[in-house]
């Protein structure tokens, strides 16, 4: 069986979970204490040296970074695919789960230690308000990309899986879609009622 090395908040372990679940895989889900710095500890290191989850183990065959292993589950378990089935889509859409991972992730997360990992007191509220506003910027991309489609490449795809679990926490982080990204507005609806989107541990 597939095990998992996960931590519940982790939006990158989330990912995975997702795409475990929208492919019905079953696995072992091994939880790693971030905050005890269990990824730290030599046993986990041998897993993956840079000493971060998610990782997973199949058959023995260890894996790490949640999108070379989403990757990873779309070609070893192909049904129902995740991935485009032309090179030009493909390559689209891993340019937009870069642009999740490298861009839209670095405001939000601001927002998300700001709120999370500090006192009232001591937030930094203009670094909140500079991120929310680049993050609207973001958000103006994709409601283009998703212009006459219901998702970013018009099948939900590995693409869609890498924004959910930042767009799943955008109420409790106080992050609004403005009314006239209608695009948006609507694939955030549909992300969210797919089962996987309900499976998440909010």
């Amino acid at each position: 069986m597939i095990k998992l090395y996960d931590y519940p908040q982790c939006p990158f372990c989330r990912k995975v979970r997702i795409t475990l679940f929208e492919k019905g895989i079953q696995y072992e889900r091994i939880v790693v204490d971030l905050k005890k710095k269990e990824q730290k500890k030599e046993e986990f290191l041998r897993l993956n040296p840079y000493g971060k989850v998610p990782v997973l183990v199949d058959n023995g065959v260890v894996i790490y970074e949640s999108s070379i292993i989403n990757e990873y589950l779309d070609e070893k378990y192909p049904n129902p695919p995740l991935m485009p089935s032309t090179p030009e889509q493909r390559a689209r859409a891993r340019i937009l789960i870069d642009f999740c991972e490298s861009h839209f992730h670095v405001p939000w997360f601001n927002i998300y230690a700001e709120l999370n990992f500090k006192p009232e007191g001591e937030r930094d509220l203009e670094l909140i308000e500079k991120s929310k506003k680049e993050l609207e910027r973001y958000l103006r991309r994709l409601n283009t990309e998703l212009e006459g489609r219901p998702y970013l490449l018009g099948d939900f795809t590995l693409a869609d899986i890498s924004f959910v679990p930042r767009i799943a926490l955008f109420d409790t982080l106080g992050i609004e879609v403005s009314p006239e990204l209608k695009n948006v507005a609507g694939w955030i609806e549909r992300l969210k009622s797919r089962p996987s989107y309900r499976s998440l541990e909010l």
